[in-house]
Parts: structure tokens; C-alpha cells; sequence
């Protein structure tokens, strides 16, 4: 695996070390743009174990700013890649403004709910960011349906498994590291690892534009993922570089979920109209039979290697008469 990490602003070094449709994935956690390097006075945070040198963007920058990146995300990404960007909710209509100037197709807007939020009096807290899934158009986007959780692993109340874990809004703590060297705002190793288990495979190139406490670098290699990215502040790359450099390629691997089923036999496949017709002859005989629509559509995902959502979706097809 192999890493390139630059002390450089992420829109020139862009410029200079990537070539056009050349990065599978981007995963990015841009600067806060609300006075991120002030914000510990405000809520009483002890930041005796932050790592110095955060560089923020002025709120009246933010939005010509957000262009600038985005447009050089838009020109690296292969066709069919994906970008998920995450962000609070203060400036996120500067980066969406920025995202649909571009050619690239929104996925979903994910949300991010974590178990800490800034306590405030006299209104709800705010304990979630968004992450804002999107794809370039001209190829097949990487979505690895399975990659946790197989199509028939059910909870213990019967429910999917898989549908759960794919639902667009995902409860994932943050990771504290009392006592130890931290960037300001670190995304926590199962929020990376999700992002990169579903939309990259192994040996593609991840870049995130703004490495900050390296973590997303830290998971791509420790997923054999390939990596390249960029920090403005020369005190946190450093204490980047030095962490990076100890990285066994690969070591996360075995801590990842594998799926227990495979996925169904005949998934992304076109029906033909015999299919079709079996299908439907198949699923009156089987209700008929079970009296109950849930074990009816079980049952033909089974016989016809097919997902539950490809079997209800041909199933409302209009008929041919």
C-alpha cells in the first residue's frame, strides 16, 4: 500500500499531484468556518491535548472556498466515484451550493448521529453532523450492498440486518482518547471504516483533501487502501506523518464484519419475461399456500437468488396482457 500525504493547501496541491479521473474515493472533513480554532473558549473545553496549528476559514471566505476544493474533488474523481464529504449544519448550504455546481449526482444525504452534543439552555442540542454522499457521473459508482451484513442475517426480532445498517442515518460514537495527543475534531474509526467498506474495494486510491488527525489515511491503509491527501498546518502534519509512519498495512482487516450469507445468486440481474411470468404464478400458488405476503416474498427470494426489494419491485410491475 502506498501513501502520499502533502503539507500543502488541498487546492493547489490538487493541482499539482493529481491528474484528472484519478482517485476512486474521497472522504473529507472539511474546516468548520464558524471560528473552529476558538470554539474551545465557548463551550469550556480543555484542549491541553490538542494538537496545535488548526487553520480555519473565515465565514466570508467559506463559500468561494468551498468552490475551489469541490471543483478540484469534482476533476479527480474517477467517473463513478464517490465523495462523502461531512459537515455542519452552518455552512452546509455553501458546500451544497458548491456540489450542485459541479457535474456530480447526489447518492444520499446522510446523517450522523453521535452520542455528544454541546449542552445549551434555551434550545435542543446539537449532537449530529451531515455527510453528504455524492457520485460522478460516467460510470458504475463501487457500492458493496454486502459488505457487512448479508442479505438473510436478521436481529433478533427478525428485522434485516442488512436494511438497518444501510438506512441513511447512522448512530456511531465518537472516539475518546482521554489523555492522548488529538486532533481538534476527529471522525472516529467505524464512521471511516463504513464509508470505505461500502464505496471502495482493495488497492484503490482514497483521497481526503483535509487529513487533520490523519484518520482517514490511518483506515484506508489499515484496509489496503491506498491514500493521498493534504494538511495546511505544518505542526499537524507533522504529528500526522509521525503516527502514519508506524501503519501496518492491512491491520484492520481482521476487526471488520463479514457478512454470514452470500448475497442472492441472480442480484443485478435482469428479469426476462419468463421470469417474470413464473415470478408471478409462483408468488399466488406460494400465498395460497402460506397465507402470509412476508414468508411468500422469504420464499421466492430463495427460489429466484433474488433480494427482497427486486422481488416486491417486480412483483408491482404491470403484467403484459
Amino acid at each position: 500500500m502506498q501513501y502520499h500525504l502533502y503539507n500543502e493547501d488541498c487546492i493547489t496541491g490538487c493541482k499539482k499531484h493529481l491528474k484528472d479521473n484519478s482517485v476512486d474515493l474521497i472522504i473529507t472533513d472539511p474546516p468548520y468556518g464558524i471560528k473552529g480554532d476558538t470554539l474551545h473558549k465557548h463551550y469550556h473545553r480543555n484542549e491541553d491535548h490538542v494538537v496545535k496549528g488548526y487553520v480555519e476559514i473565515p465565514s466570508e471566505q467559506y463559500s468561494t472556498f468551498s468552490k475551489q476544493w469541490i471543483k478540484q474533488a469534482e476533476r479527480i474523481l474517477k467517473p463513478g466515484g464517490s465523495i462523502y464529504i461531512v459537515s455542519g449544519y452552518t455552512n452546509l448550504y455553501h458546500i451544497l451550493s458548491a456540489l450542485h455546481s459541479t457535474s456530480l449526482e447526489e447518492v444520499n444525504h446522510i446523517i450522523w448521529k453521535y452520542n455528544f452534543g454541546v449542552y445549551t439552555k434555551n434550545k435542543f442540542i446539537s449532537s449530529h453532523y451531515h455527510i453528504l454522499y455524492w457520485v460522478k457521473p460516467g460510470g458504475k459508482p463501487t457500492f458493496n450492498t454486502y459488505a457487512t451484513y448479508g442479505a438473510q442475517e436478521k436481529d433478533t426480532s427478525n428485522g434485516s440486518l442488512n436494511y438497518q445498517d444501510r438506512e441513511d442515518v447512522w448512530i456511531i460514537n465518537r472516539d475518546y482518547k482521554p489523555g492522548k495527543q488529538k486532533n481538534k475534531n476527529e471522525l472516529p474509526v467505524a464512521l471511516l471504516q463504513k464509508m470505505i467498506q461500502y464505496s471502495s474495494k482493495e488497492g484503490d486510491l482514497i483521497c481526503d483533501l483535509f487529513l487533520g488527525g490523519f484518520s482517514t489515511a490511518t483506515v484506508a491503509l489499515g484496509m489496503k487502501r491506498n491514500i493521498i491527501g493534504f494538511e495546511i498546518s505544518k505542526n499537524i502534519f507533522d504529528h500526522g506523518m509521525r503516527k502514519i509512519q508506524s501503519i501496518i498495512p492491512g491491520f484492520l482487516l481482521p476487526q471488520l464484519r463479514q457478512p454470514t450469507t452470500a448475497p442472492p445468486s441472480h442480484q443485478g440481474a435482469p428479469w426476462s419475461e419468463e421470469e417474470l411470468a413464473c415470478l408471478y404464478q409462483r408468488y399466488h400458488d406460494l400465498y395460497d399456500e402460506l397465507g402470509s405476503k412476508a414468508q411468500t416474498i422469504y420464499q421466492l427470494c430463495e427460489e429466484f437468488g433474488r433480494g427482497r426489494f427486486a422481488i416486491m419491485n417486480a412483483l408491482d410491475r404491470p403484467t403484459k396482457k
